[in-house]
């Protein structure tokens, strides 16, 4: 009898719009790979936004059971987690710096006065009264600590029943730190994805044992090794940041511009609405210039390391999944907006069973390989969806289910003979 393969997962960060995308394209992973549980992988590594769903996963949530804790989020939800938690104000941050105002205050002017040092030097001691962070993480830490502290669930990686890795880095020392590993082990889970997720600049650092923590992006993308040290048949890599490709038209909008000329030709109303597309990235301002910029940078590592980890590690599958880089909608959305998240999470849900059906041929012989198949038939269903449809009525719901499941009875039937 042959041994269960050994499957690892990977998760990158990406702000909260790379946790919504993740929480999609694993649902539509699970739902259409035979043999694929992603609460019973061999070991789980998170970055950042990445190790937020990476802990919930180690620690029994399913994908479909994160989708309602972090995008439903309804009140009926037993892990109901509150957006909200992440746009607390950095109270005690700016409370800290406040304080230091007098002495510094004190300082430049007797450097400009006494000493004649330049007031270039004294606006450059001024800026250590900046707060290294808006927001406060700690009422989100709290939120996870309550939501891992639930029976069959832990916050301690000790007693965690799947192996998890949460990378940070160091500030003081620029180096990576994988919490969960031996000698990491002691920090609280809520704690270390806290540390993983603390973007400089947006959040503070995260004491720790008398050392600051801050995003674990900073030195690496994926920090995969740490999981391919353990001997895994495959591992899957979810990446939600990508470059933008501008001047391209994905698959799907390309589709979908056919039908809306075919809809408007015969007089029907249109079936989606393209989103709007900027052709020079240069006409979206800063914030779209410094978006592709730190999408390019990412990617780049990204691409350096998993070619490193092919060399390091060739009896490992690695498969990379990641959104189409002609998509707009996902490059246009607010990084850290949670109102759109249902949508973003739809969208993700879909774009990620596009690409199953677009790579079939490429992909069914790679998760053979891993004792996983790709289910064709439950591709085939077109109205198969994350989330409710926003005002559906229960007889539109059925009959929407039963046209899915004809489809899928459809693709299951065999070939008749010719």
């Amino acid at each position: 009898m042959s041994q269960p393969k050994k499957i690892g997962l990977a998760l990158a960060g990406g702000g909260p719009l790379g946790a919504i995308y993740e929480v999609g394209a694993l649902c539509a992973l699970e739902e259409a790979i035979d043999g694929l549980d992603f609460t019973a992988c061999d070991g789980y590594i998170g970055v950042s936004a990445g190790g937020f769903i990476a802990a919930g996963l180690a620690n029994g949530m399913t994908p479909r059971q994160l989708c309602a804790a972090f995008i439903e989020n309804t009140a009926e939800a037993p892990d109901r987690f509150d957006p909200a938690e992440l746009l607390q104000p950095a109270w005690a941050e700016f409370s800290e710096r406040l304080r230091l105002l007098p002495g510094l205050l004190a300082d430049a002017a007797r450097e400009v006065m006494l000493e004649g040092r330049s007031m270039l030097g004294a606006v450059e001691r001024l800026g250590r009264m900046l707060p290294t962070g808006l927001l406060s993480s700690e009422r989100f830490g709290a939120a996870l600590a309550r939501v891992f502290s639930e029976p069959g669930r832990s916050n301690d990686f000790r007693t965690l029943r799947r192996h998890l890795v949460l990378v940070a880095t160091d500030l003081d020392s620029g180096d990576a730190v994988p919490f969960g590993t031996k000698g990491w082990d002691h920090v609280p889970i809520a704690q270390a994805v806290q540390a993983s997720a603390a973007l400089p600049g947006l959040f503070p650092p995260v004491e720790i044992d008398g050392r600051h923590y801050v995003d674990g992006a900073l030195k690496k993308t994926l920090h995969a090794s740490v999981l391919l040290d353990r001997g895994l048949d495959l591992l899957i890599c979810l990446n939600p940041l990508v470059p933008y490709e501008s001047n391209r038209l994905s698959p799907r909008d390309a589709r979908s511009r056919k039908a809306r000329k075919l809809a408007h030709k015969l007089g029907r109303p249109a079936v989606r609405a393209l989103q709007p597309r900027i052709h020079r990235l240069v006409d979206g301002g800063l914030p779209l210039v410094l978006s592709q910029t730190f999408r390019s940078l990412i990617h780049s590592r990204l691409a350096l390391g998993l070619k490193g980890y092919e060399r390091t590690h060739p009896r490992t599958a690695i498969m990379l999944f990641e959104p189409d880089p002609r998509d707009a909608e996902i490059f246009l959305a607010n990084t850290f907006s949670y109102g759109q998240r249902r949508r973003l999470a739809e969208h993700a849900y879909q774009a990620t069973r596009e690409l199953l059906r677009e790579r079939a041929a490429t992909l069914k012989p790679q998760f053979a390989r891993a004792g996983l198949r790709l289910r064709e038939d439950v591709l085939a269903d077109r109205e198969a969806r994350l989330l409710p449809v926003p005002g559906e009525t229960r007889m539109e719901s059925a009959l929407r289910s039963l046209r899915g499941s004809l489809s899928v009875l459809e693709a299951r039937r065999p070939p008749v003979a010719a």
